[in-house]
């Protein structure tokens, strides 16, 4: 079956200048592109269908290089509290929800982020006291390495001042000892044990809800890491396949495996018939925490507490052996590492043990670095996984946070392409905002849309061009594809996103008033705007 796509611009972004008017596809595979006239001659005895882009311009798909597909529609199920900007604001949504649930119910709200806060007051139990006690209440942090309950929540999970921290964790205490309710990294599990367990149905119904939702957004695939948060990843990894059927619903999902599943996963996976638009990368470890809790891991203190240098999730020769897990299992890595003393043990474990043959590992975030640390990047078969929107979220109270000396190498993406490493682009949703655009404005402006500067650090701009790139090359080189995806070129996929305007024409500002016209994956259209 033979497809021309017509009528508008075609950005291959095989250079920033190459556009053209058409493409033919033919069995889900780009045959050619160029003039319209020519390719509808050289091809009409063979082309069965046309597409009229009615002056709409088209890019390769974009890809989100790091999200949580079912976290994000969870996001969109639940109650979103990362826009409140107060602790009355807060209170009272919560009291309104509280009105919707049965007694002894669960209160649940996803991303509330105090820096939004004037006081920057973090909630805690006697905060979330006064909204309820007769309901345990959990309200995950902006970046989802803490939460916070009441003292009905720390009444069900046993915590008390006798409570110790578990390895990676950390139970913030008042000045008698009492726990505050605020818990980071692993001591959120404590709470999470004593959740009932969320049905299959529910995890259903918040993956497809995630999945309409990148489709509107023109996302053709996605590289997530859900396997092992709703406690059972063959169940998990079943859904995946369930929902995204490879016929109606078809996006390019490569799932990140966490370190604690992994051997589960692998080992079963005979018993799953080969898909598609679903494989498995690479075996996830985090080494540290978030910035936003302090529980990142830095190599000297934090410049606003100079009492914690955050949290090492794993101990560095536990790291190491979680690596070595991995490479028996023939797979690469995929490491959260944000302070730099988190790379450096990220680095040490891949130098240690080295990726499998044509394929990289991949070290996601890197917020902080240092000139060493990049040094031995440069000398190692790894992609870089960076959230471009964490620039716009996380300025200008992080640079108190990290302080001036580590500035020169924090959120420093033009730095990273400036020396040959090979970057991706993601959301990190639900921690930020899905919009590719959002992301890719982050990072040429270095600021929030509403805001009117030259931006933050605004030596580390990217062009537009690189930009776009993070979002569709750099994520086909995330997984070793970019001989078949992220340009439009003959030989590669028909994932296209199509948008009513042509990004490169435009202030950086207009781009977040474009629209998706269209989502494409395997030269079948997913998403249509409505006129």
């Amino acid at each position: 079956m033979g497809t021309l796509w017509y009528g508008g611009k075609v950005r291959t972004l095989l250079d920033k200048n190459d556009v053209h008017e058409a493409v033919y596809v033919k069995d889900g595979i780009i045959q050619a592109v160029g003039n319209t006239v020519d390719l509808r001659n050289s091809y009409k005895s063979e082309m069965d269908d046309e597409h009229d882009l009615n002056g709409a311009t088209m890019y390769p798909g974009f890809v989100d290089s790091h999200l949580h597909m079912i976290g994000h529609g969870e996001k969109l199920l639940r109650l979103d509290l990362s826009n409140v900007s107060s602790i009355e604001e807060l209170k009272k949504i919560l009291k309104n929800a509280v009105k919707d649930i049965k007694q002894g119910d669960w209160l649940i709200g996803e991303g509330f982020n105090e820096n939004l806060f004037s006081d920057r007051q973090i909630p805690d139990r006697h905060v979330l006291d006064e909204v309820t006690t007769e309901h345990p209440v959990m309200l995950t942090r902006v970046c989802r390495h803490a939460l916070v309950t009441n003292t009905y929540g720390l009444t069900l999970a046993k915590i008390d001042s006798e409570t110790i921290n578990p390895p990676g964790g950390k139970i913030e205490k008042d000045c008698k000892g009492i726990p505050t309710g605020y818990l980071h990294d692993q001591a959120q599990e404590l709470i999470r044990e004593v959740m009932p367990e969320e049905g299959f149905r529910y995890v259903k119904k918040a993956l497809e809800r995630s999945l309409d939702d990148l489709y509107r957004h023109g996302f053709v695939g996605a590289h997530s890491e859900d396997l092992n948060y709703y406690g059972d990843p063959i169940k998990t990894l079943e859904t995946f396949y369930e929902v995204i059927d490879g016929t109606e619903k078809k996006f390019r999902t490569n799932l990140l495996v966490h370190h604690e599943v992994a051997l589960e996963v692998f080992s079963k996976l005979d018993d799953f018939a080969p898909h598609s638009f679903i494989d498995l990368g690479s075996v996830k470890i985090f080494a540290d925490g978030a910035l936003g809790g302090r529980t990142a891991l830095l190599s000297s203190p934090y410049a606003d507490d100079s009492d914690t240098t955050g949290v090492a999730i794993h101990e560095p020769e536990i790291l190491e052996n979680i690596v070595a897990d991995a490479r028996k299992l023939d797979m690469p890595v995929a490491i959260h590492a944000i302070g730099d003393l988190a790379l450096e043990y990220a680095i040490n474990a891949i130098e240690k043990y080295p990726v499998p043959p044509n394929k990289r590992d991949r070290l996601i975030h890197i917020q902080v670095a240092r000139k060493d640390l990049i040094e031995r990047l440069k000398k190692l078969p790894v992609i870089l996984d960076v959230q471009p929107r964490f620039v716009a979220s996380d300025f200008p109270w992080v640079m108190d946070r990290i302080g001036k000396a580590r500035l020169n190498y924090a959120f420093a993406w033009k730095t990273l392409l400036d020396a040959d490493l090979i970057c991706a682009g993601g959301s990190d949703a639900p921690i930020e905002p899905i919009s590719p655009l959002l992301g890719i404005h982050a990072a040429v402006t270095r600021r929030k849309p509403e805001e009117n500067h030259d931006g933050y650090l605004p030596e580390q701009k990217l062009s537009l061009f690189e930009a776009v790139k993070l979002f569709t090359y750099g994520s086909a080189q995330a997984i070793c594809q970019e001989d078949n995806r992220g340009v439009i070129k003959v030989g590669n996929v028909a994932d296209f996103t199509v948008l009513d305007c042509d990004l490169f024409k435009l202030e950086p500002d207009e781009w977040l008033k474009a629209n998706v016209e269209k989502t494409i994956v395997d030269n079948t259209v997913m998403f249509e705007r409505r006129r």
